[in-house]
This record gives structure tokens, sequence and C-alpha cells, in this order.
């Protein structure tokens, strides 16, 4: 680490990310985050910007300016299974079903703008069972 330092000598502190995802139309891509991905509403400025979150991951959800699709951003999850079957029951289109790589379980959400929410638990070394999940976003 750098510990870079602001003027006066504190260290610059880091607070942390919110991606900002690019859609199509921001009404009904927050509807999609509230009612199919489990997501509450934060604020919104209609047709222009709008945050959601779920748990400690937060995403800004921008209509026609700003992200770039094709982004991808990990979010940790506790059970990638649990999550596919709570998707699944809330009509979520499952674009990749849970698989096992070398690096993690993964598999693959698509909301109807084209944004594959996609989670991943990791594996341990000595076990082919995940202890840890992921969940990655592309905007799209």
């Amino acid at each position: 680490m750098s510990g870079n330092r602001a003027p006066g000598g504190a260290p610059v502190e880091f607070e942390g990310m919110m991606p900002i995802l690019p859609v199509r139309n921001l009404a009904a891509s927050i509807e999609h985050y509230v009612r199919v991905l489990g997501f509450g509403l934060n604020w919104q400025v209609p047709g222009v910007l709008g945050s959601v979150s779920r748990g400690r991951c937060t995403l800004f959800l921008c209509e026609g300016d700003q992200g770039h699709p094709g982004t991808w951003v990990w979010i940790g999850v506790s059970d990638v299974d649990a999550l596919l079957e709570d998707y699944t029951a809330r009509g979520a289109r499952v674009r990749h079903p849970p698989t096992n790589y070398s690096w993690a379980r993964e598999m693959q959400i698509e909301d109807p703008t084209g944004t594959c929410c996609g989670s991943a638990r990791n594996r341990t070394r000595t076990s082919p069972k995940a202890n840890g999940s992921t969940c990655a976003v592309s905007g799209g």
C-alpha cells in the first residue's frame, strides 16, 4: 500500500464503491431489481438515476448516460444455491445455472435490460463445496 495522505498528513480513506450500471428504462429496471432480485429502493431521480441495495450491496442504475455495457462488478453473497432458489421463485431469468469452476461456484441471472447478475461461491482448498459467495453484475 502506498499510504497516500491528504493535506495535513491524514491518510486518505476509501469509503466504499457503488457501481453505476446503464439501463434503458430506469423505472422498469428498478421494478425488476426490487420485485425479482430482492433489492430495496434507496432513492431515485425519475428517468435519470436510482439507487438500489440488498444487504451491504448498493448499485446505481442510470438511464442512458453513465456506466458502460459489459462491465462486471463482483458482490459477495452467503449462499449461491439459496439465492438461485429465491431468484427462481421470483421469476428471474437464469442465464447460467450454478456451476463449479476451478475458481468458484458460479451462476448468472439476466435482467430485462440485458444486465447480468452472476453469483459465485468461492471454493476451499480441501473441499469442492463452496465457503463464501460472490455476485457479479455486468452492465448490458
